[in-house]
């Protein structure tokens, strides 16, 4: 599987009281991302809010996507557990339902050192021929790995084949492209690193903003491969106050106020997670008002 481009990130819609996954709102969700010209869909990551999923519910949204993608782009599931065996568990179910990758990040409550992360991603990849992407996000799974682990892990993993780098440390990534040769696949998951990830040779940028801010996110990763910095510094930086604000307020919350405020209603985020306040959607209004998109 040869990912590259923009990977888009749909937001899980709720009914309104938030007890239930609005499926057909789901595939509004996945529509516009493919609307908006993304290079696959990547369900069940931090703005799918896939921790706060029942059992059935984390199965119903990734076969759904699955469904009505239909093959128009690659579907990678992520799969973040704090059990090897649930690991196992939802890996099967994503090959079993026909997606194209998962993206793997181990989630810890105890610390865990680099043999028993080995260990996790070992045992999911003998359990599904599906291709990982080896996910580094120490801020949401409590575990931070080099890239020199990574890129061990890819050389010695039969499935792992790519990595996403969500540190925020631009370093890193020019590590992983210097020390793999450049022929390790890499792909920013930092929204406010995009330019500077896509310079340093990342394969693609991992973002939920398409959801509210269409192709902009495309037109980005087009102009820097296509060389045209000037551009793509413009571009950027017409986004770079509306990708930072969704990170900081919260993705989940940030995108399904998005979409309140473009006509879209997709319920409000699963408690603990609060909805944005009064003066967060204003600034989000004027944000999307100043983008064009509301």
């Amino acid at each position: 599987m040869n990912l590259t481009g923009i990977i888009g990130y749909p937001t899980t819609p709720f009914n309104a009281d938030g007890e239930g996954v609005d499926l057909s709102k789901l595939e509004m969700v996945i529509d516009t991302l493919i609307a908006s010209e993304v290079n696959a869909i990547a369900a069940l990551g931090s703005a799918g809010e896939a921790a706060y999923l029942s059992e059935k519910e984390w199965q119903d949204v990734a076969s759904h996507t699955v469904k009505h993608v239909q093959g128009r782009v690659p579907v990678v599931i992520g799969i973040a557990e704090l059990t090897t065996e649930q690991a196992v568990k939802r890996a099967k179910y994503a090959h079993q339902i026909g997606a194209d990758v998962i993206m793997l990040s181990p989630f810890s409550y105890y610390k865990l050192v680099e043999e028993e992360i080995y260990s996790h991603y070992q045992s999911v990849s003998d359990a599904t021929p599906l291709p990982i992407m080896v996910y580094n996000n120490p801020a949401t799974c409590g575990v931070d790995m080099s890239p020199q682990f990574m890129l061990k892990m890819i050389a010695n993993i039969k499935n792992a084949s790519m990595i996403k780098e969500s540190t925020g440390d631009i370093q890193r990534m020019h590590k992983i492209y210097k020390l793999s040769g450049a022929m390790v696949p890499f792909f920013n998951g930092c929204n406010h690193m995009a330019l500077e990830a896509l310079n340093a040779g990342a394969s693609g940028w991992c973002t939920a903003a398409p959801c509210l801010i269409a192709d902009k996110p495309k037109q980005l990763f087009e102009a820097v491969k296509s060389g045209d910095q000037n551009k793509a510094r413009e571009l950027f930086y017409q986004q770079y106050n509306f990708l930072e604000f969704i990170v900081k307020a919260g993705l989940a919350a940030a995108i399904k106020s998005g979409f309140d405020l473009q006509g879209n209603k997709v319920g409000p985020p699963r408690r603990p997670l609060l909805p944005l306040a009064m003066l967060e959607q204003e600034q989000l209004k004027d944000m999307l008002a100043t983008l064009g998109h509301i």
